[in-house]
């Protein structure tokens, strides 16, 4: 698993396999996502004895589940540490099923952790405990949609989109997070659509190598306009200003393939005021986006009695946050209102913290 197709190429080579066996391996990896070289019937039984004692596949089935009332499943993974990741010993991650009518969404997690500390999110209070590969990032993918589709009945896929929106910032672990989009988007892997994939971040350097190398939809974190206050409750912004973000995004065409949002939790009296929906509309004048707001989740609160990095927040009440947004929408900047789900098994944004361990 997380091998691209010259490096699967290479392995057959390696276990006395012609190359173009390498392309055999990527369709049995990633089309029909086997989990043992058992069942790569057109290879040799002497290639897929080779195979069997120099590698493995790289499955695993997740450890634990939780199903919410509102159908959003949360499953936990535990990761094993090697070179590759850099982990130290086993470490867990969190993902989440989320169906909706006639979509299903996968949110992933890209590290075990988070070293961003934006002081809203409880994902920041269990630290940083290392990256993981493109091969368990996949792996989330795979696993929880086979698990989804046999309890569906499907015959294949049931996942519509995947966003890497789950634990840890997904630019600070590029290497492996492009290699997984490669196999996702690539005529030798699963062959997705990159519109059917986004990556979010809270805005970091290595973006613009993101913007560069992917042609997958981004999701900014702001929650925030004025980089003052900004960096009060999210330290990345010392390091790369969010006016920097969006000049960076300015130089980039989204008018046609790909998209950019900005996640924007609404905070009462602290970044719901007319004072911000204006700074926003300044900021964000002349780049094609769009403002998805979305509800604090007030369970924080607890994890937030338990951390100093935790302040008490309290989320802006429904009628603010639809002023908010029927304001930036008549002054020509689309904004949605994000469906908080999962909330009761702590599987809403920002709040996957292992709790499945407990």
């Amino acid at each position: 698993m997380g091998k691209t197709l010259p490096e699967l190429q290479e392995i057959a080579l390696s276990v006395g396999l012609p190359k173009f066996a390498g392309k055999q391996l990527a369709e049995w990896l990633y089309v029909r996502r086997v989990k043992s070289f058992d069942e790569m019937t057109n290879i040799s039984i002497k290639g897929r004895a080779a195979l069997n004692e120099n590698y493995s596949i790289g499955r695993y089935n997740p450890v634990k589940e939780a199903v919410s009332q509102d159908g959003t499943r949360k499953y936990l993974f535990e990761i094993q540490g090697d070179k590759v990741h850099s982990t130290k010993g086993t470490q867990c991650v969190e993902s989440v099923y989320i169906p909706e009518d006639d979509r299903a969404t996968l949110c992933v997690s890209t590290q075990a952790g988070c070293k961003m500390g934006c002081r809203f999110c409880m994902t920041g209070t269990l630290g940083f405990h290392g990256h993981l590969s493109a091969a368990d990032i996949l792996n989330q993918i795979f696993e929880i949609d086979a698990l989804v589709a046999s309890f569906h009945h499907y015959n294949n896929s049931s996942l519509t989109n995947v966003v890497f929106m789950g634990e840890g910032e997904p630019m600070d672990n590029l290497d492996q997070v492009l290699r997984a989009l490669e196999i996702l988007t690539a005529d030798y892997g699963c062959g997705w659509s990159p519109k059917r994939i986004t990556v979010s971040t809270v805005g970091i350097p290595a973006m613009k190598r993101f913007l560069d190398e992917s042609e997958c939809h981004l999701a900014v974190s702001l929650h925030n306009p004025f980089p003052a206050e900004r960096a009060e409750i999210m330290p990345a912004e010392k390091m790369y200003s969010i006016t920097e973000v969006v000049e960076l995004l300015k130089q980039y065409d989204w008018s046609h393939q790909r998209r950019v949002s900005f996640e924007y939790i609404c905070w009462h009296g602290q970044n719901d005021t007319p004072r911000h929906a204006k700074e926003l509309l300044r900021l964000l004048k002349g780049l094609t986006c769009r403002i998805n707001l979305i509800r604090f989740h007030e369970g924080v609160e607890e994890v937030a009695k338990k951390s100093s990095n935790l302040p008490t927040f309290h989320s802006s009440n429904e009628q603010t946050m639809t002023w908010f947004r029927d304001y930036l929408t008549e002054k020509g900047l689309t904004t949605t209102i994000r469906r908080s789900r999962g909330e009761d098994i702590l599987a809403a944004c920002g709040m996957l913290v292992n709790s499945l361990t407990s």
